[in-house]
C-alpha cells in the first residue's frame, strides 16, 4: 500500500523522541498496520539542529506553515506547544483535509471544543493521547477500554514535577525551594515553573480527562486550580505521622450537583498504591461502575515515553484512514451532538475531608472554642493530635482531621477561628480524599 507521510512541527524533547523511535521501530510499526509510516518533512526554526537528527530523505524546513499545506503530507504531529502558532496550524492542517496528532494539553483544554469541531466538519481525526499523562495510555483507556462503565470518579499524581518536589521534600525534609532548584537543576522543572507548581498543568489534563469521562465539553475554565508552594516540611511531616501522603491531585467526580473539577493538594492513606508513586512517575485512578478501582501508572514525560503515545496514536490514525467518520470512537468519547451540559460543582459546594493545622497561644480554653466553632459550622472531628511545644515556646500546633464536609462550612469555620485572640497564625488547610469508593 502507498506509505503513510507524516509532517513534524517541532523536534524539541518529545519531537526528537518521537522522530528517533518511529525511525527504530519502523518494522514492526509496518507489521502493524500494514503499511510504511515515514516523517517526510520537518518543521523547526532550528535548522541546524533539524539537520543533525534528520537523514537524506526527510525535508527541513524553518516554516511550519509549509507542512500543514504541503499537498503530499497526510498527517501533522503537532509538537511545538503554546496557544496561538499551535492553533492556527492545527486548524489550517485541518481545514487542508490533513489528520493531526497534538500532545498540546493547554490548547486542547482551552481551544478543544473549536478544534474537534473543525475536526468533525472535514471529517478528520485529531488524535491526543501524549497530551494527558505521557507515556500512560489513559486516554484510550477512557475512551475505549472502559466504555461499558459508568465513571464515577478518576483522580490523578498528572505532573511529574510537584511530584518529585513532594517525595523530595517527604524524603529529605528539605524546604520547598531548596527541592525547586534541584529539579530545575536536574531538568524536571524548567525556569519558569508556574505551570507545574501552581497546578495549571494537572489542570489542563484534568479537564480533558474530566469531558472524556462524563461526556462534557472540556471546562478548563471552571476548574478550581490550588498548587503546592504553601505546603511546608511541618505539614508533610505531620500527615506521614497520621498516615498519609499529600500529593498534587487532578480530581473530577460525578456528584448529585454536577461534576466536580479540581487541582490541589490532597491527604491519601497510605495504603493506597497511588499514595506510593514517587519521583517524576505520574499516576491516574479510574472508578468505573462495573470495573470499580482500576490504576494506571507510568512516566508522564520524557522524549520516548511521550513519543510512545505519540506514535500508538499514528498508528491509530492510519488504521483509520480509510473507516467511514461515523464509525471512529468520537474525540471526546460521546457522540459530539449528544455532549451533556452538566455543570461543574462551585468549589465552595465541594464536599471532601480536612487537614486542618492551627497554630494557637498554649492557654486554658483555646481548644474548647475551636471545636465549639466547628461545631457550629456542622464540622465533626475524626481525628486530633497536640504536638508537644518547646520549653521556651508558648505555642502549640493542634492538628485535626474532619469528616466529610462542605467547603463553605470550611471557609465559615477558619474565618472564626482566625480571629480568636489566642491564634498565633494562619490556618493551615489541606483536603483529604480516602479513595476508595
Amino acid at each position: 500500500m502507498k506509505p503513510i507521510n507524516v509532517g513534524l512541527l517541532g523536534i524539541g524533547t518529545v519531537g526528537s523522541g518521537t522522530y528517533t523511535v518511529l525511525k527504530r521501530n519502523q518494522e514492526e510499526i509496518a507489521r502493524r498496520v500494514g503499511r510504511n509510516i515515514a516523517i517526510r518533512i520537518i518543521a523547526e526554526r532550528d535548522i541546524e539542529k533539524a539537520h543533525r537528527l534528520a537523514d537524506n530523505d526527510t525535508i527541513v524546513t524553518a516554516d511550519a506553515f509549509e507542512v500543514v499545506s504541503n499537498p503530499d503530507i497526510d498527517i501533522v504531529i503537532e509538537l511545538i506547544g503554546g496557544l496561538t502558532v499551535a492553533k492556527e496550524l492545527i486548524l489550517q492542517a485541518i481545514a487542508n483535509g490533513k489528520h493531526v496528532i497534538t500532545a498540546n494539553k493547554a490548547l486542547l483544554a482551552s481551544y478543544g471544543g473549536e478544534i474537534f469541531a473543525a475536526a468533525q466538519q472535514k471529517g478528520v481525526i485529531v488524535a491526543f493521547e501524549a497530551a494527558v499523562a505521557g507515556g500512560i495510555p489513559i486516554i484510550k483507556a477512557l475512551r475505549e477500554g472502559l466504555a461499558a462503565n459508568r465513571i464515577e470518579w478518576i483522580a490523578g499524581i498528572i505532573n511529574g514535577t510537584s511530584n518529585f518536589i513532594l517525595s523530595e521534600m517527604r524524603e529529605k525534609g528539605l524546604s520547598f525551594d531548596t527541592v525547586l532548584a534541584h529539579a530545575q537543576k536536574l531538568g524536571y522543572a524548567e525556569a519558569d515553573p508556574t505551570y507545574d507548581i501552581e497546578g495549571i498543568d494537572a489542570a489542563h489534563k484534568i479537564s480533558i480527562m474530566a469531558a472524556i469521562a462524563f461526556g462534557i465539553p472540556v471546562r478548563y475554565d471552571k476548574a478550581y486550580v490550588e498548587g503546592i508552594t504553601q505546603l511546608s516540611n511541618d505539614d508533610i511531616r505531620y500527615a506521614e505521622e497520621l498516615g498519609y501522603r499529600i500529593k498534587l491531585l487532578g480530581i473530577t467526580k460525578r456528584v448529585a450537583q454536577g461534576i466536580e473539577l479540581r487541582v490541589h493538594p490532597t491527604l491519601i492513606p497510605v495504603k493506597r498504591l497511588i499514595a506510593n508513586v514517587e519521583g517524576v512517575m505520574n499516576a491516574v485512578v479510574v472508578k468505573g461502575d462495573a470495573v470499580g478501582p482500576t490504576l494506571y501508572y507510568g512516566a508522564g514525560a520524557g522524549a520516548e515515553p511521550t513519543a510512545s503515545s505519540v506514535i500508538a496514536d499514528l498508528i491509530d490514525v492510519v488504521r483509520l484512514l480509510n473507516a467511514n467518520p461515523e464509525h471512529r470512537v468520537p474525540y471526546l468519547a460521546f457522540l459530539p451532538e449528544l455532549l451533556s451540559d452538566t455543570p461543574i460543582v462551585p468549589m465552595e459546594n465541594v464536599e471532601t475531608a480536612y487537614y486542618l493545622r492551627l497554630q494557637v497561644m498554649d492557654k486554658p480554653g483555646v481548644l474548647a472554642d475551636i471545636t465549639r466553632i466547628l461545631a457550629d459550622s456542622d464540622i465533626s472531628i475524626s481525628a486530633m493530635v497536640q504536638k508537644e511545644h518547646a520549653e521556651e515556646e508558648d505555642k502549640v500546633n493542634i492538628i485535626m482531621l474532619t469528616h466529610t464536609t462542605i467547603e463553605k462550612n470550611i471557609n465559615r469555620a477558619i474565618d472564626k477561628i482566625e480571629k480568636l485572640p489566642a491564634m498565633a497564625g494562619k490556618v493551615v488547610r489541606i483536603r483529604l480524599e480516602e479513595l476508595r469508593k
